[in-house]
């Protein structure tokens, strides 16, 4: 659990450094999410946490 909370934090500091750093790129980019369709975004949602089990999994180990 303290590994999920750390992980979030992360997620959260990259995003406030993105926001702060180029906000008008950020919008631009909500924006397009806004914009895109239901089931692009339901693909995308999947691959991005497949891709994320796999990463964590390679990072840890795989035992």
């Amino acid at each position: 659990m303290l590994d999920f909370v750390a992980a979030l934090g992360l997620v959260f500091a990259i995003e406030g450094i993105l926001f702060a750093a180029i906000p008008h790129l950020a919008k631009d980019a909500l924006r397009s999410a806004a914009e895109t369709p239901v089931d692009r975004m339901r693909l995308i949602g999947i691959g991005s946490a497949v891709l994320g089990v796999v990463l964590v999994w390679a990072a840890r180990g795989s035992s």
